[in-house]
C-alpha cells in the first residue's frame, strides 16, 4: 500500500480557526486578487510548497479552484538512469487534493518539455555554454505550453513560486481597488486580460525570504503571463511555510525539497549529460602555468567557477574556462582565483519583463549571475548591434555591467537578471569573451574584461 495514502484526509472541511489563520489575502500582500468564482487553475508537483499554495487558496474560500500536474518526465529518453518520480509525486499530489476536496488534473507535456528545454539545455552543453533551463522551463512549459493547453480552462494559474506580482503604478485596468462580486472594498479586482492602454501592467518582486527567492528562474516571463498568475507564498518565509504543512497535516509535509533540474527527479545531472552527449578525454590544465594536471570526460560536465568533482590534489583549484575545439578545461588555483574573476559582463538577448530603466546607471541596479540571496550593485552601459553606445537600455542590442565586485563564476550561457531595488527587470544572456587561443574558447581575461 502507498504510504502517502494512508495518511490522507477524506474531508475537505478545514476547521474555521484554521482556514483563517492559512487564508491567503492577496490584498494585504498588495497583488492583484481573483473574484471569489474566477476559475484558478493550481500547479501542483506533489512537493510541500505548492500544497501549501493551493491549500491557502482553498482556505480563503475561493470556490473554482483546480489542480493540474504537469507530466514532464521523459520516461522513454531516461528510465534505465533511475528510479522514475512522477508516480510517486503524482501520488503525494493525489493525496493533498483528496484532504483538501480538489479535483486533481493530470496534463502530459513531455514532448513540450523536450522540445522546448531538454533540446535547448543539450544545445547549450555542447556549445560549451552554461544552460540554465528552469528559466525556460518557466517560461515555455509551466506558464507556456500549460496556458496554450488548458488557457481557456482557467482564468489565473497559481504556483508555489517564490515570487511576488505587483500592479503596475497607476495601471487601474488591471488592478484597482473596486468592491467587485464579493462586496470587499479593499480587494483588488481583475479580470484577464483587461488593458489599461499600457502594456506594462505588472512587476515582479523577489519574494520576501531572500534565500527561497525564485524571481531569477521567473525573469523571461512576460506582462501576458505574470498578469495572470499567483503566488501565494511570495510573502512568506520557507519555515512558515512548512509550519503551516505541519498544521493542516498534509501527505507531504516531511518531504523533503526537491533538488536540480526540475525534470530530472532522482537522476544525476552527470548522468543526464553523458546519456546525450557521452564521454571524451581531454586535458585539465593549469591556466597560469599551462602544465597539465590531470584528465576529464568532457569539457561539457564543467562549468566556470566549479569547484567539486575535478578529482585534483594540491587545491583548491576552480574551472575558469574551457577551448571545446581542443576539449580542455582550464583551472586555475585559489591564490589566483581572484585575479582572473571579471568584473565586467556583457549580456545578450535581452529580455524585459516591463521598462527597463530609462538611463543607464540611476537608481539601484543590481544584478543576479546565479540563482541565490546574492545580488551584485552594477552600472549598465548599452549598445547596438555595431558596438555604438545605446542611450536606453530597453534599445540595446546588448548591455554591460560593471560589477561593484569581482565575480569569479560568471558563466557563459547563464543569465543574469537585474534588479532596481527589489524589482526584477529582465535578463539577459552572459556572453563569452572574445577568442583566446581558439575560435572556440570560452575564456576570461586577467584583469577582469572579457579576454
Amino acid at each position: 500500500m502507498n504510504p502517502v495514502i494512508g495518511d490522507a484526509r477524506s474531508s475537505g472541511f478545514l476547521p474555521p480557526e484554521l482556514a483563517a489563520h492559512v487564508a491567503w489575502d492577496p490584498a494585504a500582500d498588495g497583488t492583484p486578487a481573483p473574484g471569489l468564482d474566477d476559475s484558478i487553475g493550481v500547479l501542483l508537483s506533489g512537493g510541500v510548497d505548492s500544497s501549501v499554495a493551493l491549500s491557502r487558496l482553498v482556505a480563503a474560500g475561493y470556490r473554482n479552484v483546480s489542480a493540474w500536474y504537469l507530466k514532464i518526465w521523459l520516461e522513454d529518453e531516461l528510465i534505465s538512469l533511475g528510479q522514475c518520480p512522477w508516480e510517486e509525486d503524482l501520488a503525494y499530489a493525489r493525496a493533498v487534493c483528496s484532504s483538501l476536496g480538489v479535483r486533481l488534473n493530470v496534463v502530459s507535456l513531455q514532448m513540450e518539455y523536450y522540445d522546448r528545454v531538454v533540446d535547448y539545455t543539450i544545445k547549450e552543453l555542447r556549445a560549451g555554454r552554461t544552460p540554465s533551463p528552469d528559466i525556460f522551463c518557466n517560461q515555455r512549459v509551466k506558464f507556456g505550453a500549460f496556458l496554450e493547453r488548458v488557457g481557456e480552462r482557467v482564468e489565473w494559474v497559481a504556483s508555489g513560486h517564490y515570487g511576488r506580482v505587483v500592479p503596475a503604478p497607476g495601471r487601474g485596468g488591471h488592478a484597482a481597488v473596486s468592491p467587485g462580486g464579493d462586496g470587499d472594498p479593499n480587494r483588488i479586482a481583475h479580470r484577464p486580460g483587461a488593458d489599461s492602454g499600457n502594456s506594462e501592467r505588472v512587476h515582479l518582486y523577489r519574494a520576501c525570504d531572500p534565500v527561497k527567492d525564485q524571481s531569477y528562474f521567473l525573469s523571461h516571463l512576460s506582462q501576458e503571463q505574470l498578469s495572470r498568475l499567483l503566488f501565494p507564498l511570495g510573502a512568506l518565509p520557507k519555515r512558515e511555510v512548512r509550519r503551516l504543512a505541519d498544521r493542516l497535516r498534509l501527505a507531504n509535509r516531511n518531504r523533503p525539497d526537491s533538488q536540480g533540474i526540475c525534470f530530472l527527479g532522482k537522476i544525476r545531472y552527470p548522468d543526464f549529460v553523458r546519456h546525450y552527449l557521452g564521454e571524451r578525454d581531454g586535458r585539465i590544465v593549469d591556466r597560469e602555468s599551462g602544465r597539465v594536471l590531470g584528465r576529464h570526460r568532457g569539457y561539457w560536465f564543467y562549468t566556470i567557477g566549479q569547484r567539486q568533482g575535478l578529482g585534483l590534489s594540491g587545491g583548491p583549484w576552480y574551472v575558469t574556462g574551457k577551448d571545446i575545439e581542443e576539449n580542455v578545461v582550464f583551472v586555475t588555483h585559489g591564490d589566483h582565483v581572484g585575479d582572473s574573476a571579471p568584473d565586467i559582463v556583457r549580456l545578450e538577448e535581452l529580455h524585459w519583463i516591463g521598462s527597463p530603466p530609462a538611463r543607464p546607471g540611476e537608481g539601484e541596479l543590481s544584478v543576479k549571475l546565479r540563482h541565490g540571496p546574492k545580488r551584485i550593485a552594477c552600472s549598465a552601459a548599452g549598445f547596438d548591434s555595431e558596438g555604438r553606445r545605446s542611450d536606453e537600455l530597453g534599445a540595446a542590442h546588448h548591455i554591460t555591467l560593471k560589477l561593484e565586485e569581482p565575480d569569479r563564476g560568471v558563466a557563459p550561457g547563464q543569465f543574469g537578471v537585474l534588479y532596481s531595488g527589489e524589482r526584477c527587470l529582465g535578463a539577459g544572456r552572459i556572453a563569452a569573451g572574445e577568442v583566446a587561443g581558439s575560435s572556440n574558447m570560452v575564456h576570461y581575461g586577467e584583469r577582469g574584461a572579457p579576454a
